[in-house]
């Protein structure tokens, strides 16, 4: 493992395998592209998987969560005091992303990266405790180099414990009060878009506090000089840990061969991030749906990403993702269990 590891090739898809499910697609007992968006997902899983036939039995989910330090600056309708209180939901069953995790039979890790309270134990959650939450980005970088890289290599150990399980899908959740405000901070510096046209309500904003964040934001990037060349810099200035700890998990998924689920804005914006890092990522990346953050859609756009749903979602925590597996599941029943126009005898269209 090099120092920069988040720069080592990622695995390649496998061309042969995308052939045989293209062949396969084109034998089944429908019209050819009458599953619109499915047939091509099968198709990239083969790819992905390295055989004509993919399946997602095994799902694993991370939920990486911190705090920030921006919210001293009044963007957030919720006290800082929730992020703790949320990773004890988390393990205690009661988060959205907990029931879905049970109802799709997936495994849960839960990753407290530094919460304002440094004596938060849990039992089921992973304390790595990198600072008590990420300073005031409106007045300083948020992040050391230090804490930038222990976030990225948080996020790269999960994939390899997902890598360990079996795992062949991953979806990285977050929670964090306050950070809807870093991921618009980062889309803003990365896609060269104004502040305003990003940033959105987060947990409950009014007009007012929408505003608002959008100033906090604009004079922290006036601050910090930055460019949009250097995603790195933008991390360690604007970001928080749990974004860090996404983007290294994207990237060292796409390095250890698993396919990844990416959820909404904040998880976008670490694909972003991800990929401006290692490039070779993005053929690992699906994009689960397109949530009401107003940023969301410029994200997707600028990562050519063809999201799965559109509920109108702005929860978080991994769960829009969740909520799009039961249809890659579905997508690879159908193209492995229907039958072919020769196993079932059916007339196919004259050549």
């Amino acid at each position: 493992m090099t120092q920069a590891w988040w720069r080592d090739a990622c695995q390649p898809l496998d061309n042969a395998a995308m052939d045989q499910a293209r062949a396969r697609q084109q034998q089944l007992t429908k019209p050819a592209g009458s599953l619109g968006q499915l047939e091509g997902l099968a198709v990239h899983l083969a790819g992905l998987q390295g055989r004509e036939r993919p399946a997602l039995d095994q799902l694993a989910i991370t939920i990486f969560a911190g705090d920030h330090g921006v919210v001293e600056e009044g963007i957030s309708a919720y006290p800082q005091a929730v992020t703790g209180q949320m990773l004890r939901n988390f393990v205690g069953g009661g988060a959205a992303i907990s029931v879905l995790a049970r109802q799709l039979h997936a495994s849960l890790d839960v990753v407290d990266l530094g919460t304002i309270d440094p004596t938060l134990e849990l039992p089921g959650v992973r304390h790595l405790r990198l600072g008590a939450g990420t300073a005031n980005f409106a007045r300083q970088p948020a992040m050391t180099e230090r804490q930038l890289h222990a976030a990225l290599e948080a996020g790269r150990d999960s994939a390899l414990r997902a890598a360990e399980q079996g795992a062949q899908l991953f979806i990285g959740g977050e929670m964090g009060i306050g950070n809807t405000t870093a991921a618009a901070a980062l889309a803003s510096n990365l896609l060269g878009c104004p502040a305003s046209e990003l940033s959105g309500p987060g947990t409950g904003l009014d007009t007012a506090g929408v505003r608002h964040k959008a100033e906090v934001i604009e004079r922290a990037l006036i601050l910090h000089g930055l460019r949009a060349d250097d995603p790195l810099q933008a991390l360690a200035c604007v970001g928080g840990f749990e974004i860090a700890a996404l983007a290294g998990a994207y990237i060292a998924c796409a390095q250890e061969g698993i396919a990844v689920l990416v959820d909404g804005f904040i998880c976008s914006v670490a694909a972003l991030v991800a990929v401006r890092l290692n490039p070779q990522c993005r053929a690992w990346l699906l994009f689960a749906h397109q949530g009401a953050e107003p940023g969301h859609k410029a994200l997707l756009e600028a990562l050519q990403a063809e999201p799965l749903l559109a509920l109108g979602l702005r929860l978080g925590e991994g769960s829009g993702a969740a909520l799009a597996v039961p249809l890659l599941r579905l997508a690879c029943a159908l193209h492995g269990q229907m039958a072919t126009f020769a196993e079932a005898a059916v007339a196919d269209r004259p050549a």
